[in-house]
């Protein structure tokens, strides 16, 4: 009797730790749907098209296995092109997520990542927030920053201001610059984007260099203060399309992945 008393105490235990292993197991099933999904594989622009449009602008291309814009790639049959030159990817729209990106400008560029757009708009800006990516180095000296800084209210107006650098959630919060190592035009740089409710990371050559909570009583401030008043509707989404800017500058992005959270 004790011998099987024993026996169906050991059965016990045994089942417990396989109802654990079960649901162990369940949850790693769970957080395998947190693996990396590839937006951008070097061979196909598969899901990529315009904003507010059904096709890529003219001037991408895939040149290299790298998703590319060029100014000499648009052909003089689409000189008249009128829609927007801004791509998304727009396959899935996403939340929570962790974004990842290499990209390199050249001497003077300037563009940016956006997430959470919506289309029907006059483009991503009046909705998206952005990581900024420029030529922190150059471009004020290339372009004329005056007017358009002093209708903003930015001292030292024919200077890049720190919300317009890159890294930088633009106009709303400064990249640190303490932090933040940049490589120069022409090489290349990563970014990634670790959005939540909760908080948002900006994160520029594996180093953190910007955090900030969204939708928070200190954004809402910050987006009240002059350059969103006109766009109401400016990062009201909490959920959207993932997209690059075109800023006339000849750009280049590979390695693009999402996974979300």
């Amino acid at each position: 009797m004790y011998l099987n008393k024993k026996n169906s105490s050991l059965n016990k235990i045994l089942m417990i730790l396989g109802i654990v292993f079960i649901l162990g197991a369940c949850k790693n099933k769970t957080t395998s749907s947190s693996d990396w999904q590839i937006l951008f594989d070097g061979t196909s622009t598969e899901g990529w098209r315009a904003y507010n449009g059904d096709s890529m602008p003219p001037g991408w291309k895939i040149i290299d296995g790298v998703l590319t814009f060029k100014t000499e790639q648009i052909l003089e049959s689409d000189y008249d092109y009128k829609g927007s030159r801004d791509i998304i990817y727009g396959a899935e729209e996403y939340d929570n997520f962790e974004l990842y990106v290499e990209w390199k400008i050249p001497v003077g560029g300037n563009s940016g990542i956006f997430y959470h757009i919506k289309e029907g708009y006059g483009g991503p800006p009046e909705v998206s927030p952005e990581y900024q990516l420029i030529d922190d180095e150059n471009y004020a000296s290339i372009h004329d920053l005056v007017e358009y800084n002093t209708s903003v209210g930015f001292e030292n107006p024919a200077e890049l201001h720190p919300l317009q650098q890159t890294a930088s959630d633009y106009a709303m919060y400064a990249a640190d610059p303490e932090v933040k190592s940049l490589n120069p035009a022409g090489e290349w740089n990563s970014s990634k984007i670790v959005f939540t409710e909760a908080q948002v990371e900006y994160w520029l050559n594996g180093k953190k260099v910007l955090s900030f909570v969204p939708w928070s009583e200190e954004w809402y401030e910050k987006k009240n203060s002059g350059k969103w008043d006109a766009t109401p509707d400016y990062g009201k989404f909490k959920t959207g399309y993932i997209g690059f800017q075109d800023h006339g500058s000849n750009l280049w992005f590979r390695n693009i992945k999402i996974r979300k959270l």
